[in-house]
């Protein structure tokens, strides 16, 4: 998948807007006036001037953050569409044409937002310039009237008009400040990804795209595409429309699958890390009824389901009611149809199968349960635990919060206004059940955040040895910038040191290898090697510069150039000067002789080292400042002493 632009730096925080509202109010005119892009991607979709299914843009704010921009569809026969790219939203862009005002699919647009808890947005009042200024004010007022009560009652109104540009940058400056509101989503742990389209791109193959929800993906990590469990792997990847080496949770992310047929996968998938995620057929959550739910929900009711990018199928089993009235709340098991992927907390929206009613929603409480029986009162009891997390449970998700930063019982008794000598006691518990890892003193850390930690360095180590296998190891400072986003400086040493003690790599002369990593040439570059080693150990003490090594030896240019840059990162051949190079025999023997010389003698002028090596000033000079580096000696005056 070709790079459309240059890569993008990004931030610690990305974030989703997503437009909301009634057909034919100018959403997706609002966007091009945004972005500069049209978002009615379908040839349909552009003969009609109606947005059918999810189009997506992105743009650079005044400050100079990068948002994505998911323009849903806003006619009733087209929901399904929106509730596909509903889950993705951070911040809503409510838009509300002034010559119209609120309209139905605007409420039910509010609704759905309510129940997936998107608790930002701004409302557009688009065609601004179709009305006078006395009706603009009348309809604010019926606006801030139909939105009380739903979590835009507060939220500013822009006046805005797509065709003259009026308000334009007024919305950019306040989006930009309300992004600032966004809450940051987790980076640490497994990456999720909802897909909401699929495509092929000649030459590259299948492209999935999505808004990543958690975790951070990589170019080049194994993929399983759920619920069909097909394995891949990243072959690469955009975030914004940018080519990337990596994707964090809250961009919108395309990836480009090797190997996988466009008939292996589709809207409503999940893309994840293998072995993390199973498909489930059966879901307990909490059922929020809508005030505005047409009528009484009964048990057994088809019902449709919508989960991040999918819309299921699924008998609705009340656990704990006869029927929930609008406005009610219940306990529930949905029993699906086909399969899906969800995690516990993840929100949901359902409707009735038909007519294709709002019914509410809420959040999944157990992702893989076994079959009940309603009114259980074991099963009830268990269900409100999960709701609301044992006390274990608490304690271990605090101390995942934490990262790789140790956490003491007493700094999370605090967190969760529990005691103590309880959350010590959970603590050791966990410890004992190995979700956690003890650290110094009480401190612990998350066995699932370690592993990840781990892997991660294990995984960025491998991918080097694969690219360099003529090299040592990575600098301790590059392994450290390529993982800086997922650990901070005391989390990566931790990890590091935890691996060199287990011999899982080794960290040594500021680069690190995995343990069993040892350097490995071609032939060809074997025989580089040899008679680049051979020029410098002729006459050892007065080696020849690099060009004439290779000029001497008929080597070529590049292959010679990489060869010999790696075996200076090997330490074979070492560095004394800009232009001077030993090998690393020669420089041993050199400290040998110099120890010696200056155990008898005491002190050491250039022109003694000199005759002592048998070599000119040229190489004298620089090695003695090299030895002083290495503390081998120290300079007093015109001599040197053993350090």
């Amino acid at each position: 998948m070709p790079p459309l632009t240059p890569q993008l730096s990004t931030t610690s925080q990305h974030f989703i807007i997503g437009t909301a509202g009634h057909v034919d109010h100018g959403k997706t005119s609002l966007i091009r006036a945004l972005t500069g892009a049209e978002t009615d991607r379908l040839r349909e979709e552009q003969e009609r001037g109606m947005s059918i299914d999810l189009g997506f843009a992105d743009f650079t704010l005044p400050s100079g953050r990068h948002a994505g921009v998911i323009d849903v569809p806003g006619h009733e026969r087209f929901l399904k569409n929106m509730l596909a790219g509903a889950g993705g939203i951070d911040l809503v862009l409510l838009v509300i044409a002034a010559d119209e005002g609120v309209m139905p699919q605007t409420r039910d647009h509010l609704d759905i937002l309510d129940i997936l808890q998107t608790r930002k947005g701004v409302v557009a009042l688009t065609k601004a310039d179709m009305v006078d200024e006395e009706w603009l004010e009348l309809v604010q007022e019926d606006i801030r009237e139909a939105l009380k009560g739903t979590f835009l009652q507060r939220a500013p109104i822009v006046p805005v008009s797509s065709i003259t540009g009026a308000g334009i940058p007024e919305l950019k400056a306040l989006l930009d400040r309300l992004a600032e509101e966004v809450p940051t989503r987790t980076i640490v742990g497994p990456w999720r990804l909802p897909i909401d389209r699929v495509f092929t791109i000649g030459g590259f193959g299948t492209v999935v795209t999505g808004t990543l929800i958690a975790g951070v993906a990589r170019v080049g990590d194994r993929v399983q595409v759920l619920p069909q469990g097909a394995e891949t792997r990243v072959r690469s990847l955009q975030v914004h429309g940018a080519g990337a080496d990596f994707a964090e949770a809250g961009t919108r992310v395309a990836l480009n699958l090797a190997g996988l047929d466009l008939m292996d996968v589709e809207r409503g998938n999940v893309a994840a890390p293998p072995g993390v995620y199973a498909p489930t057929m059966a879901l307990d959550a909490r059922l929020d009824v809508l005030e505005r739910c047409p009528r009484e929900v009964k048990n057994r009711s088809r019902v449709r389901v919508y989960l991040g990018t999918a819309e299921v199928l699924a008998r609705l089993n009340l656990l704990d009611a006869e029927v929930l009235e609008p406005g009610s709340s219940g306990l529930v098991q949905l029993r699906l149809e086909t399969p899906t992927v969800v995690a516990k907390g993840d929100r949901y929206v359902l409707r009735f199968y038909s007519p294709m009613d709002t019914i509410g929603g809420g959040s999944i409480i157990d992702a893989v349960p076994v079959r009940h029986r309603r009114f259980d009162a074991a099963v009830l009891s268990n269900l409100a635990v999960k709701e609301k997390g044992t006390p274990a449970e608490l304690v271990a998700e605090a101390v995942q919060r934490s990262g790789l930063t140790p956490v003491t019982p007493a700094a999370v008794a605090v967190q969760l206004g529990m005691g103590a000598d309880e959350v010590r006691a959970l603590c050791q518990e966990l410890r004992e059940r190995g979700e956690l890892a003890a650290m110094e003193g009480e401190g612990v850390i998350h066995r699932h955040r370690l592993d990840a930690a781990e892997h991660q360095v294990l995984g960025t180590l491998s991918e080097y040895h694969a690219a360099q296998p003529m090299r040592l190891g990575m600098s301790r400072e590059e392994l450290r910038s390529r993982l800086s986003r997922q650990m901070d400086a005391k989390g990566f040493a931790l990890v590091v040191g935890r691996l060199s003690e287990a011999r899982r790599i080794a960290a040594e002369g500021g680069r690190v290898r995995l343990a069993e990593h040892a350097p490995r040439f071609s032939p060809e570059q074997q025989r580089i090697v040899d008679a680049l080693e051979a020029g410098l150990l002729a006459d050892p003490f007065n080696a020849p510069f690099y060009e004439d090594l290779r000029a001497a030896a008929s080597l070529p240019a590049r292959p010679a150039q990489e060869v010999w840059e790696a075996m200076i990162d090997n330490n074979v051949v070492v560095r004394i000067s800009a232009d001077v190079f030993l090998h690393r025999q020669a420089v041993d023997q050199a400290i040998e002789r110099v120890r010696g010389y200056l155990k008898e003698h005491g002190q050491m002028t250039a022109g003694q080292l000199r005759d002592v090596l048998g070599t000119s000033r040229k190489y004298a000079v620089p090695l003695l400042e090299y030895l002083d580096a290495q503390r081998v000696t120290r300079r007093l005056g015109d001599v040197r002493e053993l350090f």
